[in-house]
């Protein structure tokens, strides 16, 4: 039987970190390798006793074995992932974030079984959460043309801005078939040596459902920190939006707050994450919706009864 594991850095609440760890061994993680980003005895505690949960507090005793304490914190992401990757007593390891869950048609062991030798990575896409009950969720085109097209037809105002109409990523994550010498994660990408992604597969039976910015008050909430040290930050490269826009998200939502100020910002959420009838019909049309209820109250539940 195959084993897979997840590995993950995390910096959020008890309740949000025993609801992603719960979620996964639920569907048959062997292990799950939690990288604590600060000092969080209460949420140690819990993971600790659950006997498929190796949880590391990422203080300075533990930085002080490594060659440097990365500031960045997606720098500290990918060496977190690699050092699991060293340890991992599974057969494949995953890469993925607190708000990011993995949701198989079928068991995931057999799908990973069923990658052909050659196969040293695998990719899972991702679906972006529309606001409301958390079951609605919207896929994008595979293809860069096919999902700019489609970007401006469902969203006419800020699609062309946006790769597939997401906020997040739309490249994915990876598992890893463990064993490699020499390998180092990073954050949608594996490199062995000088080899980017080698043997890549795709898990077309598994779709990753990332809850980036669920409501409203969550979008502005991570608001700021995104734009100055996330994934809205200045330093990341113009979206390419069929070649022609060579605006970042950082320059688009720092014109729409200067412009229209929140009133703004809340229509461009609204058009992107609304989770109205017309706006899963038009999803659903193009093949793009995805319906998931992620039940993670009931995991929690089920994998930590004392919290």
């Amino acid at each position: 039987m195959i084993r897979w594991g997840l590995v993950a850095t995390i910096k959020a609440p008890t309740r949000a970190v025993l609801n992603f760890v719960a979620h996964h061994l639920e569907l048959g993680a062997h292990r799950i390798y939690v990288y604590l980003d600060e000092a969080d005895p209460a949420t140690f505690a819990l993971l600790d006793a659950h006997p498929k949960v190796s949880v590391t507090t990422c203080d300075d005793a533990y930085w002080a074995e490594h060659p440097r304490h990365p500031k960045k914190h997606q720098v500290r992401q990918s060496a977190n992932a690699t050092h699991a990757y060293a340890r991992a007593e599974v057969d494949w390891l995953a890469h993925i974030d607190v708000d990011e869950f993995l949701c198989p048609k079928t068991s995931l062991a057999d799908q990973l079984a069923a990658l052909p030798e050659t196969a040293q990575c695998a990719r899972i896409y991702p679906a972006e959460a529309l606001a409301g009950d958390g079951t609605a969720f919207k896929l994008t085109k595979r293809l860069p043309y096919e999902r700019a097209v489609s970007a401006e037809q469902l969203y006419p105002i800020y699609g062309k801005y946006l790769e597939g109409g997401f906020l997040s990523h739309v490249e994915g994550k990876l598992f890893a078939r463990t064993g490699l010498k020499d390998v180092m994660f990073r954050i949608h990408n594996l490199l062995h040596g000088d080899i980017r992604n080698p043997g890549k597969a795709v898990l077309d039976d598994t779709i990753l459902c990332h809850c980036h910015a669920r409501s409203w008050d969550a979008f502005m909430a991570a608001y700021r920190f995104r734009m100055e040290r996330g994934s809205y930050r200045a330093d990341l490269a113009p979206m390419r939006v069929e070649r022609r826009n060579r605006m970042t998200l950082h320059q688009l939502l720092s014109l729409i707050a200067k412009h229209y100020g929140e009133q703004g910002l809340r229509a461009f959420y609204d058009e992107l994450h609304a989770d109205t009838p017309d706006h899963r019909r038009r999803l659903a049309e193009q093949g793009l919706l995805h319906l998931c209820d992620l039940q993670l109250d009931q995991s929690r539940r089920k994998q930590f009864p004392s919290y």
